[in-house]
């Protein structure tokens, strides 16, 4: 799903990352265009950390909305002389949003110099570790995560970044891609569980960068290296690229919602192109729930994929029965229930022509609360479709995350509580199918032990301490 007219009841990721090291590149204008390439894990805010500069300080800019926004001429961005940059786009954990200071790059002055960090994820022990060092007198200015790190790391002896993060890290509990640069150089870092994904590659002309998805690096024309392992820590500075393991008891658990949902299709995680791991769920779909039906069509836009696979598999032809209208802005805020359930006319439109008298399957990725199946299911058939079934690209959804997306309370879960035989009566479908989770996994083609899928099966890698 577009994230920009992002539907209500859907998903929402906390954040895209990336930065990187180079001595004769752009750096913070190529950063720009790499966050237009992310735009889709956040649009609440971005922003550019950028340097050395004059006096070798951390140059920054950062604001709420979308890249294009804080940054209305990129090419201004070309006149800033740096050797190194790091950039963010974020979509709020719960309440963050509401406070402006929570924008990144966080940057922060310390006894050993300046800091700039960007994170995407959620700490399970951040409540715990925030006491701890406010019972020691420390000052919290943000409520993010990123801040908790930094004075971790103001409080080691030494005063070699990588140093004090190879002391600070193992003690950070939960899902987090950090990428951190001290002005000298730029380190990110990988949860030891996965959660969350970070890649590697070499900028064009010398350099490397990093960034949560490999489309960031199609668009600087970089090109992808690999995968950061859980636990792994990558040094980029003027000596080229490093790694040290600072984790030492990690496993792979990168969140399936990667595939299913949050990715850009032309993005690769773990050698997987997403785009075919979603048309393969489709196909899967259609061999575990058919149905007879004249059209398949998908909720645009992450569904299109998987409604595509259902179509090839179940012989159908695939229709555009839904268009959307993509100048709904960001700041369209509805303050009621009622309202951000209508929003979805405004949002997505049906071509009554394709749809009128017609057996529809309407393929999308997930159920939530189920208010935006409701509705696309009501406004198919004002435009006379004879029947609607729904077919969802993954399990059902029975468990908030603790990692950084922002699932609702289970109680609010129309999967929670309810069995796959009443939600068709609940949101007004012909029928649903939901795919398993077995052919979930075998789609994405990693071991089920490598994944995490809390959300749909109930277990969780790591949980919240009491």
């Amino acid at each position: 799903m577009d994230h920009a007219v992002a539907l209500p009841g859907k998903l929402r990721e906390a954040c895209g990352i990336c930065g990187g090291f180079a001595k004769d590149q752009p750096l913070a204008y190529l950063t720009c265009f790499a966050l237009y390439a992310l735009q889709h894990r956040g649009q609440e805010s971005a922003g550019i950390a950028a340097g050395p500069g004059e006096g070798r300080k951390i140059w920054l800019k950062r604001g709420m909305g979308l890249v294009s926004e804080v940054f209305p001429d990129s090419a201004d961005l070309k006149g800033i002389v740096c050797r190194l940059a790091i950039g963010h786009v974020r979509y709020s954990y719960g309440q963050e949003g509401q406070n402006p200071e929570n924008i990144q790059p966080l940057k922060l002055r310390y006894r050993h110099g300046e800091l700039a960090i960007v994170h995407n994820g959620h700490l399970v022990n951040a409540r715990e570790l925030r006491k701890e060092l406010e019972d020691q007198g420390a000052i919290f200015q943000t409520d993010t995560d990123s801040e908790l790190l930094a004075h971790m790391i103001a409080r080691q002896g030494s005063s070699c970044l990588e140093e004090a993060l190879l002391e600070v890290v193992p003690r950070l509990k939960g899902a987090f891609a950090f990428i951190i640069t001290d002005g000298i150089k730029v380190i990110g870092l990988r949860d030891g569980y996965g959660f969350r994904p970070l890649s590697l590659g070499s900028i064009d002309g010398g350099g490397y960068y990093l960034a949560s998805e490999t489309c960031a690096f199609d668009t600087i024309r970089a090109v992808f290296i690999r995968d950061l392992e859980p636990g792994e820590m990558v040094i980029l500075d003027e000596n080229g690229v490093r790694t040290r393991q600072v984790i030492e008891s990690s496993c792979s658990n990168l969140c399936i919602f990667e595939y299913i949902y949050f990715a850009r299709p032309d993005s690769n995680l773990q050698g997987m192109n997403v785009h075919l791991v979603r048309r393969e769920l489709g196909r899967r779909l259609a061999r575990e729930h058919p149905v007879n039906a004249d059209i398949v069509s998908g909720v645009p836009d992450s569904s299109i994929a998987a409604a595509s696979g259902f179509a090839e598999q179940a012989g159908l032809p695939y229709e555009m029965a839904l268009v959307k209208n993509r100048y709904i802005g960001r700041t369209f805020i509805k303050p009621t229930q009622k309202m951000r359930e209508e929003g979805v006319d405004l949002k997505l439109n049906v071509v009554r022509k394709i749809v009128e008298d017609k057996r529809v399957v309407l393929v999308d990725d997930s159920i939530v609360r189920g208010t935006t199946s409701l509705k696309l299911i009501q406004i198919m058939r004002r435009a006379g479709a004879r029947e609607v079934h729904l077919r969802i690209s993954s399990p059902p959804v029975i468990g908030s995350c603790y990692y950084g997306i922002d699932i609702p309370d289970p109680h609010d879960l129309i999967a929670h509580g309810h069995s796959a035989t009443e939600i068709p009566g609940m949101i007004g479908a012909d029928s649903v199918g939901y795919l398993s989770m077995a052919e979930v996994v075998e789609a994405v083609g990693l071991p089920a032990e490598k994944l995490c899928c809390g959300c749909f099966n109930g277990y969780y890698p790591v949980l919240p301490e009491k």
